[in-house]
């Protein structure tokens, strides 16, 4: 079995055909980065909401008379799995189009996707995206 996921691993000139993105953003930019990701021909995201922190902290509320800091603040993770040709746009379209230039506009993570299966068919590889 191990070898059935090496064999697909690599294409004839060694690239990986697959990619997976992983965007951490502002929750009020996921219509625009989405309008930007189908612009350069994406199809698909999975969307997920999260909360984290970074440099961007916390910040202090008020909560019946008492003060504390809300460590993690909402954002949204955006999952894309790609072939190789599509991850340059990609990641463009959503650095552009997330950008607010303060702290906090967050994050884009490309990694290889050593297979892909679509379920309802069978499909494997870039069929299956």
């Amino acid at each position: 079995m191990v070898d059935k996921w090496r064999s697909k691993r690599r294409t004839r000139n060694g690239l990986f055909r697959m990619k997976k993105i992983e965007a951490i953003i502002k929750p009020f930019k996921l219509d625009e980065v989405k309008e930007a990701l189908q612009e350069v021909g994406l199809q698909g995201i999975t969307v997920i909401e999260a909360k984290g922190f970074g440099r961007q902290k916390g910040h202090t509320e008020l909560y019946r008379g008492a003060e504390y800091v809300v460590d993690f603040l909402p954002k949204v993770k955006l999952e894309i799995v790609l072939s190789d040709a599509l991850v340059e746009g990609a990641v463009e379209a959503i650095r552009k189009s997330a950008q607010t230039g303060r702290i906090g506009d967050g994050k884009i993570f490309v990694s290889t996707i050593e297979e892909a299966i679509r379920i309802r068919t069978g499909e494997t590889g870039s069929d299956a995206i």
